[in-house]
């Protein structure tokens, strides 16, 4: 099974920015749609962004539009998630999951692994 793993989260002030990173082993989604998602304390997870499997047609929630940039990187099996302008309700756990062919709900096609452990990022103000 495709196992994904999450990383490159952790603590950053207000307006500060991150890049989340997210690498899978055991196989490879070169041709799957992939996305982003975040849970905070107290709340459902939430989609974040996706992006197809060509790198066109990225799609974001409203919350982060203008201040997210997903990007994939097809050769070294890598999603990222580029973060700026971060705001404290930016604050949560982010994980990345394969999505179906709209992009905007994820999808564990066979083949993968369900959740990973996501990374924690954490937004003072």
């Amino acid at each position: 099974q495709v196992q994904l793993v999450e990383s490159g989260g952790g603590l950053v002030q207000a307006g500060g920015s991150l890049r989340l990173s997210c690498a899978a082993s055991g196989g490879t989604f070169s041709r799957y749609a992939m996305g982003w998602f975040r849970q905070a304390p107290g709340k459902e997870r939430e989609f974040v962004a996706s992006i197809n499997w060509s790198k066109d047609s990225p799609y974001y929630a409203d919350s982060v539009k203008g201040r997210f940039t997903i990007s994939r990187d097809n050769v070294k099996n890598t999603v990222y998630l580029e973060m700026n302008s971060l705001k404290s309700e930016d604050t949560a756990i982010y994980y990345c999951a394969p999505t179906d062919a709209t992009g905007r709900h994820y999808y564990f096609h066979d083949g993968f692994a369900s959740w990973g452990q996501g990374t924690q990022v954490t937004v003072s103000s």
